[in-house]
């Protein structure tokens, strides 16, 4: 029988990767996104492109919704961080309708997104970076320079300032939406996590970010390294991972790899750790759907990645298409 799946986000390198990597006769692909240039929508049939209101957009999870019901989506893939908890929390609906999310829970979502409290939460799981929240009671004089300021809430890395000068912390508010992290200027590692909707870890690919630009990493090596490891399964344990979750570290001054952050979604350089020896994706999908896996899904093999860019030729018309659909979109969006 045929897998009809839809994934959110379809400019973006995590839904693209996604969409390559389980593409297959017995699947059929579905994409959306706010942006009518978004590259991934034309992976997949005309007819079979959305334009979506955005994940903040209280009328985003209702539009999601009607939109797989009326289509028969089995199964939902968002892969943007603003989609992902307000999707989590009303997963019970989409369930109720025969269709499964992608996704995981509320709670590991609500502790990623907080990162004050993910560092509380995984301090003793792995080496954690020194963190404090920059509130009334932040302590200036008990800090070097530099230092990181990121916002407590939020996913990525957008946001981040790097102190250098003590002064500058006068501009930033002590409302506890900021927090301060110790700067570590060791090597960054992005590590790929599978796990049953359970919670129970079922493959652990690490990679090495060499290169990184925009915040995607454009080079990078897959390698095997029990730290890496064992602190990562720990961490899946700890907070409750589900399904695939990409996990960041980076080394202190001494080697040691600390915590930096939890994205609890697809990353965008799953291409690497499917070349590798483990397509995630696949894997996750048959999970969500109740297949059973190989007990060989674990093992991988080091590998290296360049990424270039690719060209996707379409008809004029199809772009034109979506730019309609796109003001129509907007039009419900501010009506």
């Amino acid at each position: 029988m045929t897998t009809r799946v839809a994934v959110t986000g379809a400019g973006g390198p995590s839904a693209i990767s996604f969409l390559e990597a389980i593409a297959a006769p017995s699947i059929e692909l579905f994409a959306g996104d706010v942006d009518p240039y978004a590259s991934g929508l034309y992976l997949v049939p005309p007819d079979s492109r959305w334009m979506l209101h955005r994940g903040a957009d209280p009328r985003f999870v209702d539009d999601m919704l009607e939109r797989c019901i009326a289509e028969r989506i089995d199964v939902l893939v968002p892969t943007v961080d603003f989609e992902l908890l307000p999707l989590a929390r009303r997963r019970d609906e989409f369930e109720r309708a025969g269709i499964r999310l992608l996704l995981a829970n509320a709670p590991t979502l609500e502790l990623c997104l907080d990162k004050a409290a993910l560092v509380r939460a995984c301090d003793g799981a792995c080496a954690v970076p020194r963190t404090s929240v920059l509130d009334e009671h932040f302590d200036v004089a008990a800090w070097p320079v530099p230092f990181l300021v990121k916002p407590r809430l939020g996913a990525g890395g957008r946001g981040v300032q790097r102190i250098e000068r003590i002064e500058a912390l006068s501009l930033l508010p002590r409302d506890g939406s900021l927090i301060v992290q110790e700067f570590l200027a060791g090597r960054e590692y992005s590590v790929d996590v599978l796990s049953t909707p359970h919670a129970e870890v079922l493959a652990v690919v690490p990679r090495a970010r060499l290169k990184i630009d925009s915040g995607i990493a454009v080079t990078g090596v897959t390698l095997h390294d029990e730290r890496l490891d064992g602190a990562a399964r720990r961490v899946a344990s700890t907070i409750g991972i589900t399904y695939v979750a990409n996990i960041q570290f980076r080394e202190d001054a001494g080697g040691i790899p600390r915590l930096m952050d939890v994205n609890a979604r697809f990353p965008g350089t799953m291409p690497l750790t499917v070349a590798a020896g483990v397509n995630m994706p696949r894997l996750a999908l048959d999970l969500v759907l109740g297949r059973s896996l190989s007990s060989s899904v674990a093992h991988f093999r080091d590998l290296g990645m360049v990424r270039v860019w690719r060209e996707h030729f379409v008809g004029v018309d199809e772009i034109s298409r979506l730019e309609e659909a796109s003001r129509a979109q907007r039009a419900r969006s501010e009506g």
